[in-house]
């Protein structure tokens, strides 16, 4: 497994990750407390040293599973976790200093870790972006010695300038086939203020797998069937924002210049052209799909014709839709 530096951590990474949202079941199933080992387990195995999480995943779960793993393969994995998204209601003014800290302490004691590697503020409203006495906090708490780093995990290009006025180390962002909005101003100040970019949603909630046809059908409790529109979170994080049926036509044009049906490696390994990255995390609800995902480390650099059939498709299919909302 290649590695790659991560941002001004200074700490070598492995270019492909592990996402830990469906960690152990898929979206809306029950938990699976013995397949999420198994996932990390086969992740270590693979020479994956990255993990990302969220203290609201699987209720706390994620960070527990990984705690346990931790705790009996030390030093194995750099991980980052999130907070924010347990407050209720999601508001701005929920945002105090003595929530992160409290939120820090949380996923302290569910991983049995005494500093945290990184944390991210986790998708909070626009304008907390902008909030000087959280980004303080998250000083303080570094300081104090309970965080390494910390940074942000953001829905729109916009919030991410605005953070990285702020001493971030990091910074989680949508980027795929389907989203290249980054690559204007995200990226390249990211690359002069050596801010580590983590790639989330690398597979479009598996649209950019080419497994689904218009008959897929969902789970009544999966994201990919109520939060087409948006009703329970930025609409962003399902599909890309991308309309089900328009992302199956540009899926079938991605086909068509990689010669495959199974996108899912190359649209990892697009996602690795990309310098700027410092890790890719698409998720695993099972341990196979750790070993798939890993594949596309292996695969030859792209050709510069099948980078510009990838633009293409983008401004042909999607730009009028995606550009000017996130």
């Amino acid at each position: 497994m290649n590695q790659r530096i991560f941002g001004k951590t200074g700490r070598p990474v492995s270019e492909i990750g592990l996402g830990t949202w469906q960690l152990g079941t898929r979206w809306g199933d029950p938990f699976n407390h013995e397949e999420a080992l198994k996932i990390l387990e086969t992740a270590d195995e693979n020479g994956i040293t990255f993990i990302d999480t969220a203290d609201v995943y699987n209720g706390g779960r994620s960070e527990e599973t990984i705690g346990e793993y931790v705790s009996a393969h030390p030093g194995r994995f750099y991980i980052t976790t999130k907070c924010g998204r347990r407050l209720n209601p999601h508001t701005a003014e929920m945002y105090t200093p003595e929530a992160i800290s409290g939120f820090i302490d949380g996923s302290l004691n569910r991983m049995k870790l005494d500093r945290l590697d990184m944390i991210l503020l986790h998708c909070p409203p626009t304008s907390v972006y902008r909030r000087d006495d959280i980004f303080a906090e998250l000083e303080r708490q570094k300081k104090a010695g309970k965080i390494a780093d910390y940074g942000v995990s953001i829905e729109k290009v916009d919030e991410g300038i605005q953070a990285m006025e702020y001493d971030i180390s990091a910074m989680e962002v949508i980027f795929n086939m389907f989203r290249l909005k980054p690559l204007d101003k995200l990226f390249p100040m990211a690359r002069e203020k050596n801010v580590g970019i983590i790639a989330r949603v690398p597979l479009a909630s598996g649209l950019l797998t080419g497994k689904y046809t218009k008959d897929t059908v969902f789970g009544p409790k999966d994201h990919r069937t109520y939060n087409r529109d948006g009703a329970a979170f930025d609409k962003g994080e399902t599909f890309s924002g991308i309309p089900f049926e328009l992302g199956l036509e540009a899926v079938e044009a991605l086909k068509n210049v990689f010669g495959t049906a199974d996108l899912a490696p190359y649209a990892i390994r697009w996602i690795l052209m990309h310098p700027e990255v410092s890790v890719v995390i698409p998720g695993a609800s099972r341990a196979s799909q750790v070993a798939s995902n890993v594949k596309a480390a292996n695969l030859p650099a792209l050709t510069e014709e099948q980078m510009k059939s990838v633009a293409d498709i983008y401004d042909r299919c999607l730009r009028q839709t995606i550009h000017p909302q996130w």
